[in-house]
Parts: structure tokens; sequence; C-alpha cells
């Protein structure tokens, strides 16, 4: 898994491009959790709907996280 790239061939240091990648990553989850959540709705799962909900809202804090650590970073 390693590399030695840091921005020479992305332009972007490796610091900021994990935090990009990250918040994508959440924000992508996000949106594939809300088909898992109607898939449960629609099977009367409710355990199951509560659970995709709570890693949902995880991965929305996650990207919100991410969002504020980049634009306080690239802002600096």
């Amino acid at each position: 898994m390693g590399s030695d790239e840091t921005g020479h061939v992305t332009g972007t240091a490796d610091k900021d491009y994990n935090i990009i990648w990250f918040t994508e990553a959440c924000l992508s989850n996000a949106l594939r959790l809300e088909t898992y959540i109607a898939d449960a709705e629609r099977a009367g799962d409710g355990e199951l709907v509560g659970f995709f909900q709570r890693a949902q809202a995880a991965s929305r804090k996650g990207a919100e996280e991410g969002k504020v650590l980049l634009a306080r970073r690239l802002n600096a």
C-alpha cells in the first residue's frame, strides 16, 4: 500500500488529498446508505433501518468534519 507519491503526480499534497478522499468516501457512503435504508423499510425490518440510519449519521458526521478540516487547511 506504500507509495512515494507526495503530490508530484496529482498536484495535491498527500495529506490534503487524503482529507479530500475521506470526505468524498463519507458522502458517497451516506448516499449509498439511503438506498439500503429504503430497502430495509420496504422489507419492514426496523432493526436494519435503525442500523443503516446510524451508519449514515456517522458518515455524514465524518463528511462534515472532513469539510471543516479541509476548508481550514486550504484557507490557512
